[in-house]
């Protein structure tokens, strides 16, 4: 990638992480970390382990398209990168997604730099239906039920399995036409999308092509793919529970799992907000309470998790710098 590129998603991300650190007091920072102890560094050091599983899910997608050498370090470096852009970006994939295609497009091509990248995306959304799916279950089978418990698990499942449809709709038929003809229908970037249409189909196409090839051709290395982003998703919840066990010494897995995906099921809901400002705090009072644990316990827990993602941001910012030669 071109140095003034680099450069510019350093820029627009360092803006972005200074106008997201101005929503912190310093008071309610300095409180948190002396409240989290050692478990702080302990989180920081659980995300440099989940990066990993991002960054090997992105490399099995890549490798489907037909063996390739790829430095796992380098990449591992464009997974965090990628994901400090989209915390920073509000819409989320706006700003990691191009970011990633550019930093692969020189090693592996254009087009399936771009398929790798939809492709991985796809998937990482992908397992979170699953992980909601499945937290469902665990909140049926662990919690006592209510009525609007279960229309609230109802509502949740009807959405999550509308959800599963459209991907598996879109590994099979592809993704690149149909978003670019669905912009081509808005009032304001209709044209551009139209243009972009007529100029490049054939590039359009043949990244659909390498899209669907995954599903259906290498379905070994699409099941591996989601299990990892799903496995991914299940671990992250050690976070809060390093962060929950300091206040409530009794807490369990299996709770935290279901705090973890009710937030994220907010939070995503409110994806056009950079960071989920808000969102993410509100589905942590909102689960904690769900489970008859105090406001307090929500507030310190999200605190520290959104301290957590602001440091990861700068390092992933950082990164965008840090240039390390890779030819195919």
């Amino acid at each position: 990638m071109k140095r003034k590129y680099q450069y510019a998603f350093f820029l627009f991300g360092l803006a972005s992480l200074a106008l997201m650190a101005t929503q912190l007091k310093l008071s309610d920072v300095t409180t948190g970390l002396r409240g989290a102890g050692t478990r702080f560094p302990a989180v920081m050091l659980l995300w440099a382990v989940l990066y990993v599983f991002n960054t090997v899910t992105w490399y099995i997608i890549i490798q489907s398209g037909g063996r390739i050498k790829i430095n796992l370090l380098w990449l591992y470096k464009l997974t965090v990168s990628g994901f400090a852009l989209n915390y920073a970006t509000p819409g989320g994939l706006m700003g990691g997604e191009p970011y990633r295609i550019m930093a692969l497009a020189p090693v592996v091509g254009t087009e399936r730099a771009s398929s790798s990248v939809i492709l991985y995306s796809m998937t990482h959304i992908y397992s979170h239906f699953w992980f909601w799916t499945i937290s469902v279950a665990l909140f049926l089978i662990t919690q006592p039920i209510t009525p609007l418990a279960m229309a609230i698990a109802t509502a949740v499942t009807l959405f999550c399995l509308a959800g599963l449809w459209l991907f598996k709709r879109g590994y099979r038929n592809g993704l690149a036409v149909a978003t670019m003809n669905f912009i081509g229908r808005m009032p304001l970037a209709g044209k551009w999308a139209r243009g972009v249409i007529e100029r490049h189909r054939d590039k359009l196409d043949t990244i659909d092509q390498q899209t669907t090839a995954l599903r259906g051709q290498n379905k070994r290395s699409f099941r591996v793919a989601v299990l990892t982003e799903l496995a991914c998703r299940v671990c992250s919840a050690a976070e809060i529970y390093l962060i929950l066990s300091l206040i409530r010494p009794d807490v369990n897995y299996v709770d935290c799992i279901l705090i973890l995906a009710f937030t994220s099921l907010f939070a995503n809901l409110l994806f056009f907000m950079p960071m989920q400002i808000g969102g993410r705090e509100g589905g942590f009072l909102m689960s904690v309470a769900g489970l008859g644990m105090t406001a307090g316990a929500g507030i310190f827990t999200a605190l520290i998790i959104r301290l957590r993602e602001l440091l990861w941001t700068g390092i992933g910012l950082l990164l965008i710098n840090v240039e390390r030669k890779q030819k195919a």
